[in-house]
């Protein structure tokens, strides 16, 4: 088990405080910190740190011994890919509106690119690589985000108290056929809009939203919410695609699943999120970026309702797993008060977020964990020991592979 030396990925919707505090740097930084990348990404692979302080690519030895430092079962089925990646992510502005395609969608995809000579690093390139992406994200702070379509009666009712004189053919749509077919077929609508009717809609929405916060209607965070999207990408079609979408509030524990075709985007907190190793995205609005609004709809999932909000199950004192159906990857949170033991037959990944820990293998090896810390568990540590160190309690966050 060694410590990792991790990569900080400087988005401009990052926070500038969060990342930086942390791992105990100087606050506030001097540029946005958007995440902090735990993993063997091939764009930014942690660094192993050596007891001798030399540093190694984690890419590079999982490329050299996958066995050893995968186990069988993940090397077998991922090769010498670690299937997952282990983020702290840090928002202060909203992310784009985004979906992620299946495993199919993505091998079908990208296959096709492939085929039609798409540079992979080209701007409208939609799949970067074969393979899911499926997201957890589990809030360390209050932690803001729009996930998946709303219940269509729900919709309605938010459109009907906006009562904006252009909403009202859109409203109409949706009582007509209140399921996840009429969904597709507003959202279709409302995002392939002319930019003719787009720009009298749009300002209608955006007077009702006011006129709505100002009442203390219903839906005022939702409203506000849109007015705040409004304001940072005026004219973009994305934002009344938010109008749809489930206004999700996630409070220091809680988290959420985001499987593929689910539309979301993460608008403001900090958060453990886990998520396969891949870049596939679809965008859907709120950047500047490509949007392909023909794929998105083919990788999109319209089922509609609340979206679950997980605890996590306690399946120890103080280990509770966010468990989800994804093979790439399974998150636990360990809130250790006495002498914790954690097993995988797997590579693990542990990261420090409150107080000081010391984990000790079965070889007696001890490494101690200071809160921003991480490490990396290869198979060949299966049984580690946690206990805290010097305080009364620590919290750490164990990414490892999932379960088929």
């Amino acid at each position: 088990m060694d410590l990792l030396h991790n990569a900080v990925r400087p988005y401009a919707w990052g926070s500038r405080t969060a990342i930086a505090e942390l791992l105990g740097r100087e606050v506030p930084a001097p540029h946005p910190e958007a995440e902090l990348w735990m993993g063997a990404h091939p764009g930014d692979p942690s660094r192993i740190v050596g007891a001798d302080g030399a540093e190694r690519s984690l890419l590079d030895l999982l490329s050299a011994d996958p066995d050893g430092q995968l186990g069988t079962r993940v090397s077998q089925r991922w090769g010498s890919r670690l299937p997952f990646l282990l983020k702290v992510l840090a928002a202060e502005e909203a992310l784009s509106l985004q979906a992620h395609p299946s495993a199919a969608q993505a091998a079908e995809g990208f296959a096709a690119e492939e085929a039609a000579g798409v540079p992979r690093d080209a701007a409208v390139r939609n799949y970067k690589d074969p393979a899911a992406k499926p997201e957890l994200i589990c809030a360390l702070t209050e932690f803001h985000a729009l996930a998946g379509f709303r219940a269509p009666a729900r919709t309605v009712a938010l459109l009907r108290e906006l009562d904006a004189p252009a909403l009202a053919p859109y409203t109409e749509m949706l009582v007509a056929q209140p399921d996840s077919s009429g969904l597709r077929a507003l959202f279709t609508m409302l995002i392939t809009l002319p930019q003719t009717s787009l720009s009298t809609l749009l300002p209608q929405v955006l007077d009702a939203c006011v006129l709505h916060v100002k009442e203390h209607g219903e839906f005022d965070l939702e409203c506000r919410t849109i007015l705040e999207l409004g304001e940072s990408y005026p004219g973009d079609a994305g934002v009344l695609a938010a109008l749809l979408l489930n206004r999700i509030v996630l409070q220091p524990g809680e988290a959420i699943h985001l499987p593929a075709g689910n539309l979301h985007a993460y608008l403001r907190g900090t958060g453990i999120e886990i998520l396969a190793n891949s870049d596939n995205v679809l965008r859907c609005g709120l950047t500047p970026k490509h949007v392909d609004v023909p794929e998105l709809l083919r990788v999109l999932d319209f089922t509609c309702g609340d979206m679950e909000v997980l605890l996590g199950e306690e399946v120890s004192p103080g280990v509770r797993v966010y468990r989800t159906p994804a093979p790439e990857f399974e998150l636990s949170r360990l809130d250790v008060t006495g002498e914790t033991r954690v097993n995988h037959d797997g590579p693990q990944i542990m990261l420090c977020t409150a107080g000081a820990a010391v984990l000790t293998n079965a070889r007696g090896d001890e490494l101690r964990l200071t809160r921003g810390q991480s490490v990396w568990l290869p198979a060949s540590d299966p049984a580690v020991l946690v206990r805290p160190d010097g305080v009364e309690s620590a919290q750490l966050f164990r990414a490892t592979a999932g379960n088929d």
